[in-house]
């Protein structure tokens, strides 16, 4: 039997989870055409929710059981502020100059992780989840496109989802990936009603389609990311959101019919020897 490093798994999830994620881009740009996005953020939270409702049958006795509900809280809140400014961002500008600035969330991670959780981070993981980001940068090519000021609505979002993920961690030393994926979604649920009702408009029948993709892939998604740096430190994996902009430059080709570029290429093959260095340097073994 194969003995599989903790750190290739969580990473593995962590490529799931940006897979998820980049489908829920493209539905959320194509849903906002009809909707106001905050009819995306509600059931995009609601479906998620209605997804994790088989466990909390199995669950009923202890679902609600926690010792961080405070924390559950702060998550539910970041966590929608970030959605809404990110599905504002989405329905604005283009997604390659959103999925830039979104990208500084790596980068932040280990920040973050540091100030907040007391990790360790050297010099050599700041290095490569820089080289990370450069290779981004050179995958989208942004000087060759004018920039909108959205941008920095788009960084605001960057730096609270970096926050969001990196209380995983925290959360994750009493509670399960099912459990913190569950109290986001009901936080969030109820949050993001109120806006919704107050912009409410009638759903197309052909949205409700884009929409149940959304919950679907979100769920998923958070799901992979939660277990992904329960096992993890998000410091040692959070390079692998990088490949957001591959699945998302692979959707937008396949659907939309988007050229893939030579920096486009570029920019790959340097996002992925940064993973690759990521990944290498933990291979030291332990005392």
């Amino acid at each position: 039997m194969f003995n599989i490093s903790p750190l290739v798994i969580a990473s593995a999830l962590v490529l799931l989870a940006e897979m998820c994620f980049a489908g829920v881009s493209a539905l959320v740009k194509h849903a906002s055409t009809s909707l106001p996005y905050e009819h995306l953020v509600f059931f995009r939270n609601l479906f998620a929710f209605l997804v994790l409702l088989p466990w909390l049958h199995r669950k009923r006795a202890t679902a609600f059981r926690t010792e961080q509900l405070g924390l559950h809280i702060l998550r539910a809140v970041i966590g929608i502020a970030a959605m809404y400014l990110f599905f504002l961002v989405i329905a604005t500008i283009p997604l390659a100059q959103a999925t830039l600035v979104l990208l500084l969330a790596p980068f932040l991670i280990p920040l973050i992780s540091h100030f907040w959780l007391k990790e360790f981070i050297t010099r050599r993981l700041i290095a490569t989840i820089g080289l990370g980001f450069v290779g981004a940068f050179i995958f989208l090519n942004p000087f060759g496109q004018d920039i909108h000021p959205m941008i920095i609505v788009a960084f605001v979002a960057a730096f609270f989802a970096a926050w969001t993920k990196t209380m995983i961690r925290k959360l994750s030393t009493t509670e399960s990936p099912s459990k913190i994926v569950f109290y986001f979604s009901f936080f969030a649920s109820l949050l993001s009603a109120l806006p919704m009702l107050i912009r409410w408009q009638p759903i197309p029948t052909t949205a409700w389609l884009a929409i149940g993709g959304i919950g679907l892939l979100a769920v998923i998604g958070q799901l992979a990311m939660t277990r992904a740096f329960s096992i993890a430190p998000p410091s040692q994996v959070g390079v692998f959101t990088y490949s957001s902009v591959i699945f998302a430059a692979l959707l937008g080709h396949f659907i939309w019919g988007e050229a893939i570029t030579g920096h486009m290429i570029i920019g790959v093959v340097i996002i992925i020897t940064a993973g690759y260095f990521a990944l290498k340097r933990q291979k030291i073994p332990r005392d």
